[in-house]
Formats: structure tokens, C-alpha cells, sequence
């Protein structure tokens, strides 16, 4: 009897052992996936920071990630402007499969699909918490949207637990910051109106009112005065709601900081879409003058800065050692891109572009060729790699990282290369601008013939449009000035055929860009 009896005390208590076992194993293969932290900047040249190369301007604090993680020479976003790498980053499908993925004005529909995949969706089936905070620009509800009651679909409803965004630009109305579908601190009282096509009775403007401004337009940017800045659309109501343009860094900053404190037991993902350096720039005064480069300049040192807030935010919430970070920007730079703002003056020996040709809007290689960096302190080990990767390719990466499968056709998984495993990353990439596609294929990039002005002299960049093919060598030419194409016609036509087979027939509508 006695025997049986310890018997059954034995039992039990391997039972509770094999219980906890269990439980705290599971337990430790949740905490053992990463978060997942995306830091998007906007407009930001391949040569803009210091750890690529500039020398005119200093940014520690990103330059932390790139020396300590793994800084690409060869990333790429999937465009040259902004609407379109959104979309190729989210989805993981090339923009030019959407007709819809184009720069789109603040009252556009969503151009997500609610069926479609997104990384926030994916990663929320490896049981990640998600959030987005920061700019949008991919359309919101279904084209006649009323801002005074719940918006939808947006970011909520294509994966993103928690949103608090821009709907479009800081140039662009409305200018409200939106929470979860609901303008922020709006009154009822003051109903926000919007329309891209005519103005409100009453409403100054940039064109007929220029003594209200603070800040002047050079191209397009002429409609509603907001905050003393012209805007692009008409804009009506909502001044309680309205935000303050040189504390948008700090306000978007406040609410990642606050993301980060809150007690989870769960993975999260961040989608963090800063707004910097894009027109207007508005730096918070702790950072004007800083750079000795104008506005342009100074926001990039105020982005510099709040990654170092963030950085010091996971450090700070015993984050850091279990997050990985991917900082990129979704096309390349421009200077003057609708203010006077000094830009163009005061570029001093600063190049954005780092040496390479064309710029944002451009099909040459700075339209996307753009800073790109992995970091996870203590798993990524610190060097420099030449594989070629692509915003396009995140989905698949971040999914493999948490454990689940996704196999969307244009992205590739290149998590070895990302984690710093693998020297190899893909083998071709096709890029847009404006409607206008090119292919990139090894160390080659080849552009087909293109009607339209060679160069946008609103913004001063040269487009890639030309009348004959080009093909250039980036391993030997990365600035593009030798033409190859008729020294090299049989790799010329190989490209041809690989582009056309991926890309289809060039009998597709081709818009001449249009700045407004």
C-alpha cells in the first residue's frame, strides 16, 4: 500500500514536471521570436548619411546601425516615388501590377486589397501584434470618404492592430493625424471638408493669398494655407485637429515610445514611416541651423535623432537584444521639390544622390537605389554586403524570421542575406518610375526607349527617358555615363527578353510626369 502510494506521489509530480515543461517551453519559443521594427524615411538619398559616404552631414545614431549591423550598397526600393514603394514593401508585389500604385492624392481609396497579403497580416498569423505609425499614403475608404466619422478600410483593416498616421503627405490635405480610423482630436462642431479639385468659399490660398505665408511655393503646393504653409488640395474645418508641422517628428515619436512601453506577451511589428526629408521641411527649432545645409539638411539630422530616441527606447524597455531593425527609404532624393527652401543653394559639396545618376522620380539608378540596413544587436555581426536586395523581398524575409510561410511570386525569401548568412541575394529586380519600368540584372540595369522630357526642370532631375535603349555597367560605371548598348548588343537583347518576360509588352499607357 505504501508502495502504491509513491507510486501515485511519483506520478503526479512528473505529471506537473512534464507540465511545466511544456508550458514553459512554449513560453520560450514565444519570446524567442524576434520584433520586427521597420524605420522608413522619405525621400532619403542613397548619399545622405553619413555612413555612406557623405561628409557634409553627420548621423550618428543611424550610422549605429549600419557600423554595428549590415549596410547594403546594392538595396533598392521598388519606385522612385512614394505611393508606389509603400505598396511594394507591404505586399510584396511589384507596384506596376497595380495600375492604382501611383502618387496618389489625400481623399484616394485604399489601393490595398483587404484579401491581399501584407507583411502586418502575415506576421499576425505567427501571433505578432502590429502596429504602424507614421505616414500612410496608400488610400483610405472607398473614394468618398466623410473624415468625421470612422474611416474605412485603411491600415486596420490590411493587418495593422494599431494605426496612427498622415492619410497622404505633410504637403498634401488633410492635415490631421488619423488613430485607428478617427481623426485625432477633432471637433463635431468643426467638420473637416476636402477636395482636391476646387477650393471652399472663403479658404486663402497660395495663389491669392502669398502675404499668409511662412513658406513659399515653387511649384504647384499653391492651394489651401496651412499653418502658414501652402498646401497641395483644398481643405476646409478641422482646426482643432490639425497638426503642428514642426512637432510631427515629436509627435510620432511619443507614440512609438509609448508602443514600446506597453506590456505584451507577444512579438510585436512596428512599422515606423517617417516623414523626413520630404517637402514641406518643417525641423521641430532644436534642429534648425543644425546641419548648415538649410531645412533639407536639418530634417535629416531630426530623423537622425529620433532614431537614436528609438534606439534608446528599445534599449530602454529591454527590447533591443530581441528586435531586429531594417531602416530604408522609398525612393531617392530630390532638392527643390515644390518650396523655396534653399535647398539647391545651400547643397554646399553635399551629394544625396552619393554620385549616382537621377534622383526621386528618375528611372536612373538613384530613383531607388537607396540606403538599406540590417540590425539586431548581439545575432547580426557587422559588415558590408554587395548582395542586391529589395524592399520587394521583406514579406517573404520577416515571414521565414517568425516561423511562416508566405511565397508571394515577385518577392523573394533572402533572410540569409538580411541575417548577414549569405552573400547572395537576388539575381534581377524590376524597377519603376512614374509608370515607366526598367530592369536591373546583375551588375547591368537596362532602360527601353521612352518618350518625354529627358529632364523635369521643376525639380531638376534627369528622368532615364530617351529614344534608344540604354545599358549601363554598375560595377564599372556606377554613375551611368557610358551607354553600352550598342557596344554590347547581345547582352542588351538577353536583358530585353528576360524584361519583357517578366514585365510583358511596353503597349501599356505611359503618363508624363506631372508635379502639382
Amino acid at each position: 500500500m505504501i508502495k502504491f502510494k509513491r507510486n501515485i506521489t511519483t506520478l503526479v509530480f512528473s505529471i506537473i514536471a512534464i507540465s511545466v515543461c511544456l508550458f514553459s517551453c512554449k513560453s520560450s519559443e514565444k519570446s524567442t521570436k524576434p520584433n520586427i521594427v521597420i524605420v522608413y524615411l522619405d525621400d532619403l538619398g542613397f548619399g545622405d548619411l553619413s555612413s555612406y559616404g557623405a561628409t557634409e552631414l553627420i548621423t550618428p545614431n543611424i550610422d549605429i546601425l549600419a557600423n554595428e549591423g549590415i549596410r547594403f550598397t546594392n538595396g533598392y526600393a521598388t519606385s522612385s516615388t512614394c505611393t508606389p514603394s509603400r505598396y511594394g514593401l507591404l505586399t510584396g508585389v511589384y507596384p506596376w501590377r497595380n495600375s492604382d500604385a501611383k502618387i496618389l492624392p489625400g481623399t484616394a481609396p485604399l489601393i490595398i486589397s483587404q484579401t491581399q497579403q501584407t507583411i502586418p497580416k502575415v506576421l499576425k498569423t505567427a501571433g505578432y501584434e502590429t502596429a504602424i505609425i507614421g505616414k500612410w499614403h496608400l488610400g483610405l475608404g472607398d473614394g468618398e470618404t466623410n473624415w468625421n466619422e470612422t474611416i474605412t478600410p485603411g491600415p486596420n483593416e490590411v493587418g495593422f492592430d494599431y494605426s496612427y498616421i498622415l492619410a497622404a503627405t505633410q504637403d498634401r490635405v488633410p492635415t490631421v493625424y488619423i488613430e485607428n480610423g478617427k481623426v485625432d482630436n477633432l471637433d463635431l462642431n468643426d467638420p473637416i471638408e476636402v477636395n482636391y479639385q476646387k477650393n471652399f468659399e472663403g479658404q486663402p490660398t497660395g495663389v491669392e493669398n502669398p502675404e499668409l505665408l511662412k513658406m513659399k511655393w515653387h511649384h504647384g503646393h499653391n492651394n489651401s494655407i496651412v499653418n502658414g504653409i501652402p498646401r497641395i488640395g483644398y481643405m476646409k474645418g478641422g482646426e482643432s485637429a490639425k497638426w503642428s508641422d514642426e512637432d510631427m517628428a515629436d509627435t510620432f515619436l511619443d507614440k512609438v515610445k509609448s508602443y514600446l512601453s506597453e506590456k505584451r506577451e507577444n512579438p510585436f511589428f512596428l512599422y515606423y514611416a517617417l516623414q523626413q526629408p520630404h517637402v514641406p521641411r518643417t525641423p521641430h527649432p532644436r534642429f534648425v541651423g543644425k546641419s548648415g545645409l538649410g531645412p533639407r539638411g536639418d530634417v535629416i539630422l531630426e530623423a537622425d535623432w529620433v532614431v537614436g530616441e528609438l534606439y534608446a527606447s528599445l534599449e530602454k524597455e529591454n527590447l533591443l537584444e530581441n528586435t531586429i531593425i531594417v531602416f530604408t527609404s522609398d525612393n531617392g532624393p530630390v532638392l527643390n521639390d515644390g518650396y523655396f527652401d534653399q535647398a539647391d543653394e545651400l547643397i554646399a559639396d553635399h551629394t544625396p544622390s552619393g554620385g549616382l545618376r537621377g534622383g526621386k522620380y528618375s528611372l536612373f539608378d538613384a530613383g531607388t537605389h537607396v540606403p538599406f540596413i540590417t540590425y539586431w544587436k548581439g545575432k547580426i555581426e557587422p559588415k558590408t554586403s554587395d548582395a542586391l536586395v529589395s524592399q520587394l523581398d521583406l514579406l517573404n524575409s520577416l515571414a521565414a524570421l517568425a516561423g511562416v510561410e508566405a511565397n508571394i511570386e515577385d518577392g523573394q525569401n533572402l533572410l540569409p542575406a538580411l541575417m548577414g548568412k549569405s552573400v547572395t541575394g537576388r539575381e534581377s529586380l524590376i524597377v519603376e518610375a512614374t509608370s515607366r519600368t526598367a530592369l536591373r540584372h546583375k551588375e547591368w540595369a537596362m532602360i527601353p526607349p521612352y518618350k518625354g522630357a529627358k529632364v523635369n526642370k521643376q525639380v531638376n532631375i534627369e528622368l532615364g527617358n530617351d529614344s534608344d535603349y540604354q545599358l549601363y555597367n554598375l560595377n564599372t560605371d556606377p554613375t551611368q555615363k557610358v551607354n553600352l548598348a550598342l557596344s554590347e548588343p547581345q547582352i542588351l537583347q538577353e536583358l530585353i527578353t528576360r524584361f519583357q518576360e517578366e514585365r510583358g509588352s511596353l503597349n501599356h499607357t505611359i503618363k508624363e510626369l506631372e508635379l502639382k
